[in-house]
């Protein structure tokens, strides 16, 4: 079931609106719904994003465990270069 939303925008992005929405060869209702399913899905994954950021910051203030970045990035190379590497092992602060 969908329910209806009144917008009220104003002329200047309506228009701008209608215009995109025809280059892009949708209706104006299309691109808006669109507009706004990107616009909740990347605050949706932003929130997570800090949630998880936020977790992981506690992890460290109690554990006390880190890994060098250095370390990681040259795993990560070694890795994407197809060579075999070692796991950087976290260390106390």
């Amino acid at each position: 079931m969908t329910a209806t939303t009144t917008l009220k925008l104003p002329d200047e992005l309506k228009a701008r609106i209608a215009a995109v929405a025809q280059q892009c060869g949708k209706s104006a209702h299309a691109f808006m719904v669109e507009a706004l399913q990107l616009q909740t899905e990347l605050a949706e994954r932003r929130s997570a994003f800090v949630a998880d950021a936020l977790l992981a910051r506690e992890e460290v203030a109690r554990y006390g465990l880190v890994v060098d970045a250095d370390e990681v990035f040259d795993y990560l190379k070694a890795r994407a270069e197809g060579r075999g590497a070692r796991k950087p092992d976290p260390s106390a602060i």
